[in-house]
């Protein structure tokens, strides 16, 4: 058996047939039928498939087949606990692919309409973002002069403009938005403090506060947790990664594409998605961690169009120019070693070509593997988001051309992780010894039990009390 399961796994059976209804499971694994366990564990995806013998029945009980996958498969474990979440609870969907469907203006609109004069709008910087244009757009549709819209970048002697368009902002309804305020971490005190100023005196409505800042450990917690704050950082998994690439363009600009252009436009955004997800197969991936983003996305859209219509006439795509751009460019310039760049332009070669016309398949090397992922027909907008979303396969590795086995190190990795923040945030109390104290569930009832027993033993101390007094008037 130990030549299939390694030695974590088995330890952790052993472990597992402590909890009620699983203990037989080890006999099963080691003596009643160790090959069918063989065949399930060495499944691509054994969330998906039945456990052998009597273990089957735990299709019917979810919760309890996580546990078998847990100590079993645990690479496999996020992708069953995704599953889980979206069969067993309402609208389970919505918790995993939160805001993937929608665009960063549509997601900035939402949290604009749930900020006050005295919640800021904090937005936590990530490769390549830039909020002022999103900022400015939103101003635009909110019929917000973009007179009114003051916008400083904070450096050596800019906290006196700050305060100053603070002030502005507080008494005439305008909108402020302070850059990268990480770089002065004292003035943040200080504009905590205004901010507090301003909360007592009431600011005209239409005032609004944006920040911008890197990831820093010097932002003062109370400005934080004043703050509605966002994050441009891509989702997990292709089909994640394709909705938000493609919902990145708004359906108003897209619908008046040529059909070519909206056929290459979405093989961008799978080629997009590629790239970044290579990233967490880490060095399977990419020999070194390169910053791509949307914006990599947005201006090899902006080249693509722009060589399209000048190429109209001729009525060829210009597919050689359009990879140079696109593969030692755009996305080119962040590469620095020489076998990522080769990989780029070889993924390139293999999807922009006249092939890609013809509903070619995006995943490179599938043939005789039972999956497919086609370049779909040129159609209309929210066809090709409800496309991505019934027609994308299960993640795999497969979708990036490589082995199915090039996830087990990261998925297991993400197992750990996962898990390890689960037993960090467990409420303890602080108090106690070595072995981390009795959690905060555990402190209530005993707390409870012991008001109990003190209630009980001040109500027959009284009743002492009250025979005595009876016996001294007698």
């Amino acid at each position: 058996m130990k030549e299939w399961l390694p030695d974590l796994g088995w330890y952790s059976i052993t472990k597992l047939i402590e909890i009620e209804g699983f203990e037989q499971f080890a006999a099963h694994v080691e003596k009643e039928a160790p090959n069918r366990f063989k065949d399930w564990y060495n499944e691509l995806t054994p969330e998906e498939e039945k456990l052998p013998l009597e273990w089957k029945k735990l299709d019917a009980m979810p919760f309890q087949k996580l546990l078998v996958i847990r100590v079993m498969r645990p690479d496999r474990i996020t992708t069953a606990m995704d599953n889980f979440i979206r069969k067993t609870l309402p609208k389970g969907d919505s918790f995993v692919d939160c805001d993937s469907t929608s665009n960063f203006n549509e997601i900035l609109l939402s949290a604009y309409l749930d900020s006050t004069t005295v919640t800021p709008i904090y937005f936590i910087l990530s490769p390549g973002a830039n909020p002022v244009v999103a900022v400015e757009f939103l101003a635009t549709s909110q019929g917000v002069d973009l007179k009114h819209v003051h916008k400083i970048s904070l450096g050596q002697g800019q906290d006196v403009v700050a305060l100053n368009k603070l002030e502005i902002g507080h008494k005439e309804g305008h909108w402020v938005m302070l850059q990268n305020v990480h770089l002065m971490p004292i003035f943040l005190i200080e504009l905590e403090k205004k901010l507090d100023e301003f909360a007592s005196e009431g600011s005209a409505p239409g005032f609004r506060l944006f920040l911008s800042s890197d990831p820093a450990t010097s932002i003062p917690i109370g400005l934080l947790e004043k703050s509605i704050k966002l994050t441009n950082e891509p989702p997990q998994g292709i089909k994640q990664n394709m909705k938000r690439a493609f919902t990145f363009f708004t359906k108003e600009s897209f619908e008046d594409k040529d059909p070519k252009i909206k056929t290459i436009l979405f093989s961008l955004c799978y080629f997009h998605s590629v790239m970044l997800e290579r990233r967490k197969f880490g060095a399977k991936g990419w020999n070194m961690m390169y910053p791509f983003s949307v914006g990599d996305l947005r201006d090899s859209a902006l080249v693509m169009n722009n060589y399209m219509e000048s190429n109209a006439a001729s009525g060829k795509i210009p597919w050689d120019d359009l990879k140079y751009l696109i593969g030692q460019i755009m996305y080119g310039g962040h590469i620095v070693d020489d076998r990522d760049r080769i990989f780029t332009i070889a993924f390139l070669d293999n999807l922009m070509n006249d092939g890609l016309l013809d509903e070619a398949e995006l995943f490179p090397f599938i043939e005789g593997k039972n999956i497919s992922f086609k370049c779909p027909a040129p159609n209309a907008y929210d066809k090709y988001i409800e496309y991505i979303e019934t027609e994308c396969p299960p993640e795999t590795p497969l979708a990036f051309g490589m082995d199915p086995n090039a996830e087990i190190d990261f998925r297991t990795g993400q197992c750990l992780q996962l898990f390890g923040m689960l037993q960090e945030i467990q409420p303890r109390d602080g108090a106690s010894g070595g072995g981390g104290g009795n959690t905060i569930q555990e402190k209530i009832v005993e707390f409870m039990h012991r008001v109990s027993d003190e209630a009980s033993l001040e109500t027959n101390k009284l009743n002492i009390d009250d025979i005595n007094s009876k016996i001294s008037d007698e």
